[in-house]
């Protein structure tokens, strides 16, 4: 999961990639215009933006070109615009934009934009915690992920936490690997009640429910209790 920050001034174009990357699990920022960009790049420190290009005080490659003078330029950025040129584009991407997608934004091309973009930097992030893996193959979910020390295992008759990853993968199906565990991890150890999940894991019921359908987590395994 990430934090992404969405710019543009459309209000309809905001909520919908908002709903759509937080379908995908991810944290999401919004603004409309450059000044609040400025200031939640500055707060929130995000993983990637998204950036529309055409927008009333300042447009987005100039908001560009100012975060990559000024050394600012630390996340990968997208270029959103459905009126562009090529050669806005062209010079958009010399700036230092990750990609450009042309409005209107598909789903598929929205979800693989932005999992190239996070993507991008996955293998330099993943090295550290590749170094602490190597002395302890059996890290907690928790601490694989993270690279902190590992938990202390629970015993056998409860859920195992146990869980090792492969970190030579796209940051996708790395990610995917870790919540699938996660999840049939809470669900083992709440005897599969939907309730105790959901409030263990702070999702909405029916959040839960499609999060866990879409990651092919058998509901049934580990089910004591109703839900």
């Amino acid at each position: 999961m990430a934090n992404i920050l969405v710019v543009d001034d459309e209000l309809g174009i905001r909520d919908l990639l908002s709903e759509i990357l937080n379908d995908e699990g991810h944290t999401v920022d919004l603004a409309e215009n450059a000044a609040q960009a400025r200031a939640a790049r500055a707060q929130s420190r995000p993983d990637l933006v998204l950036l529309d290009i055409w927008m009333p005080d300042t447009d987005g490659v100039t908001l560009l070109k100012e975060w990559s003078t000024a050394g600012l330029l630390t996340m990968p950025v997208i270029m959103m615009s459905g009126h562009a040129t090529i050669d806005t584009a062209v010079d958009a991407t010399k700036i230092g934009a990750h990609a450009f997608l042309e409005k209107p934004i598909t789903l598929q091309k929205l979800l693989k934009a932005v999992e190239n973009g996070l993507a991008r930097d996955a293998r330099r992030a993943a090295a550290p915690a590749t170094v602490m893996a190597a002395p302890a193959a059996d890290l907690t979910v928790e601490a694989a992920m993270t690279g902190a020390q590992p938990l202390p295992p629970l015993q056998e008759t409860g859920p195992v936490a146990r869980q090792s990853f492969d970190l030579d993968k796209p940051l996708r199906d790395a990610r995917d690997g870790f919540e699938k565990a996660y999840f049939e991890f809470h669900l083992a150890k709440e005897g599969g009640s939907m309730t105790r999940v959901a409030e263990k894991t702070g999702l909405e019921r029916t959040h839960l429910y499609r999060k866990l359908k879409q990651l092919g987590v058998d509901l049934s395994r580990g089910k004591r209790n109703g839900g």
